[in-house]
């Protein structure tokens, strides 16, 4: 049954996920993996004659780096007579148990935005603040793209992550505005959501905080090393949050106690670039 609930909550989702989308093994509590790895080999490609030997090149590797796996989580504790006062009774745990969710989701989604920001250093500064009347979203936009894919290391950036104050400024940019499609339904102006803009998934959540834009391609950047123990009476979704029901009959009622177990890794650090001088 909690698993079922877990699987309904479709709005909750982790953008840690979306953003460092590669999944790494974890052993003995921690993650080994290597960072900026090298896209070429250690020598240039050289011409070869007719029935001459190839020459051998080497595979150069990264600096090797390891992370600890952390346990985030806690309980609630609801009662029996709060599950038997509500007409839906599933009603009450599905609230109870969207909150400690919600709160693992903040949790972790705060660390990543912190490990991200702390590992890319490329910027590209806006040509203004974009909360102005000069703002130039398109082109900030664009002029960030360039920066990664002009470190011709393979790196295709696909990704566009935004705090909502941001996002509600581009929405209503006239410059954008008036790239869209006109005359149909799924127009920005109706749906209220812009999917994606310059060929970049527009990605929008407070933990990327204040004047946190940035421009990533999310195949590179890194992923999430979760620790899945099979401990007995948890239940695990997609969201990768294991929640237990925990029967308290001294207190008549139950803890619903959440968890993840998890790291965020950044692997490719030069996959991505903040536009800095947004100012919101």
């Amino acid at each position: 049954a909690l698993q079922r609930r877990l699987r309904n909550f479709r709005d909750l989702r982790f953008v840690s996920d979306q953003i460092l989308t590669q999944r790494f093994r974890s052993q003995g509590g921690a993650v080994l993996y290597e960072q900026s790895e090298p896209f070429v080999t250690d020598r240039a490609v050289e011409s070869v004659a007719p029935g001459s030997v190839y020459p051998y090149a080497n595979l150069p590797t990264g600096t090797a780096a390891i992370a600890a796996i952390q346990k985030w989580g806690q309980k609630v504790f609801l009662s029996d007579e709060e599950i038997a006062r509500n007409v839906y009774q599933g009603a009450s745990a599905d609230r109870a148990l969207r909150k400690v969710v919600n709160s693992i989701i903040k949790q972790v989604d705060g660390l990543a935005m912190s490990s991200i920001a702390s590992a890319v250093t490329q910027t590209s500064a806006a040509a203004a603040a974009w909360n102005g009347g000069s703002a130039k979203f398109l082109q900030d936009v664009l002029l960030a793209k360039a920066v990664v894919v002009g470190l011709n290391l393979g790196y295709n950036p696909d990704t566009l992550i935004l705090n909502d104050t941001q996002y509600a400024y581009l929405m209503s940019d006239t410059t954008v505005q008036t790239g869209l499609k006109r005359e149909t339904s799924d127009n920005p102006i109706y749906t209220g959501e812009m999917e994606i803009l310059a060929g970049l998934r527009i990605i929008v959540s407070p933990a990327i905080g204040v004047a946190g834009a940035m421009v990533l391609d999310s195949t590179q950047l890194g992923g999430m090393a979760d620790e899945m123990d099979g401990a007995f009476g948890y239940a695990v979704s997609d969201l990768a949050v294991q929640v237990k029901s925990i029967r308290q009959e001294g207190t008549d009622g139950y803890d619903l106690q959440g968890r993840r177990k998890t790291v965020p890794v950044v692997q490719e650090p030069g996959a991505a670039v903040k536009i800095t001088g947004t100012t919101i």
